[in-house]
């Protein structure tokens, strides 16, 4: 249910749980929401732009320029922000009012954050004011490449994230979300300061971007607080931003990929290539509940099948499936540890086909999602993690329980039928050197 509290300002109540979010959306652009949480002891704030690694053609608003930028640059711009011109950084401003602070890039999103029990609105004015003042030279543009080649090798010695990152290079031909989002070592080194700016002024402008308030918090004075430093900054006003995303085709660009490194066991991943789809709001969202209910019925700890494979020897508890999906990509990945890849691999190309759901089945896996969502307010931390996830994809946190309580058996047998073709799917193995 939705009603009007005050002229520029939406409160948007879930009857069921007692909550209530408020959302407004300023002169700037920027749009503001706050879930309060009485009783809570710590409050959490996220400042967020909807720029990923996946953006990284575009055209520059208001005009018909096209720009291509490095792969990495969304997350080397992450890392940026957070130095000050004259020296310093962000983290020891926070640090002075004890908050802990983060930030972190994802496919389609930046966010900002930091975490305190005191003084928020002074760590908030932080928060708000380092987003808007970029301080990018040559000289610490080159220092940062060399900080951030050593993450990139880091990750690269890193089983598990090479694991994913070989399979989605494998089902992906053109598609960036087949990228690292930190970029490579060969793109990192041709960012300048100019790049930086370019991404900047297009993706960090206010109508592109959120902020997330939840804890014990007056939202009245939270959003009062955001406006203000808003007014202070005057931003004119943007044209919606193009992105360019080049043409995908539904196969996978490689079968298999097998890679060697120093691992106690080999380790598994298989994955699946969602079809194109132009989905948002509630409609992505809900494809999204769909395949976690389906790859939670078929392979989830309290499926039968599981237990087969635990048997068997062929997987540990740490095995799972999960599917994810954006504006411009879906795919599912699952898999974990296995003495046998080959084996492994034949028995899920055999069986997840054909493998029964039942009625019964999916209304307890739906029982279980709708627990799990209550839970999900006594995390602000995940609370906050939901939610813009959720936000630059248009749709909202209390639209998750009636999304759920809709889905019919009927839904997970079209979306397997749909996603499970040899020709979508792809394997990337790690076995030991």
């Amino acid at each position: 249910m939705m009603q009007r509290r005050e002229p520029e300002t939406v409160i948007q109540e879930h009857a069921d749980i007692d909550e209530r979010i408020y959302h407004v959306r300023l002169d700037s652009g920027l749009s503001v929401a706050v879930l309060p949480r009485p009783g809570f002891t710590k409050t959490y704030a996220t400042y967020a732009t909807h720029y990923g690694s996946i953006d990284n053609a575009f055209k520059v608003p208001g005009t018909n320029q096209s720009v291509t930028v490095p792969d990495g640059i969304a997350h080397f711009l992450e890392h940026k922000m957070f130095e000050k011109e004259g020296g310093g950084d962000v983290f020891d401003d926070f640090g002075r009012y004890g908050a802990s602070s983060n930030a972190y890039t994802d496919y389609v999103s930046t966010t900002f954050l930091f975490s305190t029990t005191s003084y928020l609105h002074e760590n908030l004015d932080i928060l708000l004011d380092f987003v808007q003042r970029p301080y990018f030279t040559e000289e610490n543009v080159a220092k940062e490449k060399g900080i951030i080649e050593q993450e990139i090798r880091m990750y690269l010695d890193m089983p598990g994230d090479r694991l994913h990152s070989n399979l989605m290079k494998a089902l992906y031909h053109r598609n960036p979300v087949r990228l690292d989002v930190t970029g490579s070592v060969e793109s990192i080194r041709t960012i300048r300061p100019e790049d930086l700016y370019v991404c900047y002024r297009t993706f960090y402008h206010p109508s592109n971007m959120h902020v997330f308030v939840t804890g014990d918090v007056d939202a009245d004075r939270v959003i009062d607080q955001v406006a203000e430093a808003q007014a202070r900054r005057a931003a004119q006003p943007q044209q919606p931003i193009e992105r360019l995303y080049p043409p995908e085709p539904l196969d996978v660009r490689e079968s298999r990929v097998e890679h060697r490194m120093q691992v106690a066991a080999p380790l598994f991943m298989m994955g699946f290539k969602d079809e194109p789809n132009h989905f948002t709001g509630q409609e992505l969202l809900r494809r999204e509940i769909v395949g976690a209910l389906m790859w939670n019925g078929l392979v989830g700890r309290s499926s039968a099948f599981f237990a087969q494979l635990y048997e068997q020897g062929l997987i540990n508890n740490r095995f799972q499936a999960h599917y994810t999906a954006g504006l411009t990509y879906g795919f599912s990945v699952l898999g974990g540890e296995t003495p046998e890849p080959e084996r492994l691999e034949a028995v899920l190309r055999d069986a997840l086909g054909t493998l029964p759901i039942s009625r019964q089945d999916l209304e307890r896996q739906k029982r279980r999602e709708l627990g799990e969502y209550v839970g999900l307010f006594q995390s602000i931390e995940e609370l906050a993690y939901v939610h813009n996830h959720l936000v630059f994809r248009g749709s909202s946190l209390f639209d998750i329980p009636d999304l759920i309580r809709s889905i019919r058996i009927e839904d997970l047998e079209e979306f397997r039928a749909r996603h499970m073709s040899p020709s979508q799917t792809a394997v990337s193995v790690i076995v030991p050197a």
